[in-house]
């Protein structure tokens, strides 16, 4: 699979994505696994997320990605000024 760069825009659009979207901390909760009775669900601090046909690690994904690309886009940030200024730009 060939590596596809990210752009500054490509990185930008997916921090307006992160910054549009409900605050976290997300998690899912999963029936049988957090929980006794009900349906699975991704609760959000705003109105929960059910999804049809999602599997366990779907929830699990969906869930951590409110928290880990945010994260993501900092240390790509971060990693790409550090080689700028190694590079003396």
């Amino acid at each position: 699979m060939p590596w596809d760069h990210l752009t500054e825009a490509d990185i930008a659009r997916i921090q307006q994505l992160c910054d549009a979207a409900t605050p976290g901390p997300w998690k899912a909760y999963v029936e049988d696994r957090d929980h006794e009775s009900g349906s699975s669900f991704i609760q959000t601090g705003g109105a929960d997320i059910e999804l049809s046909g999602a599997s366990i690690a779907d929830y699990d994904f969906i869930a951590n990605a409110r928290q880990d690309v945010p994260r993501l886009v900092r240390e790509v940030r971060y990693l790409r000024d550090a080689l700028a200024k190694a590079m003396g730009q």
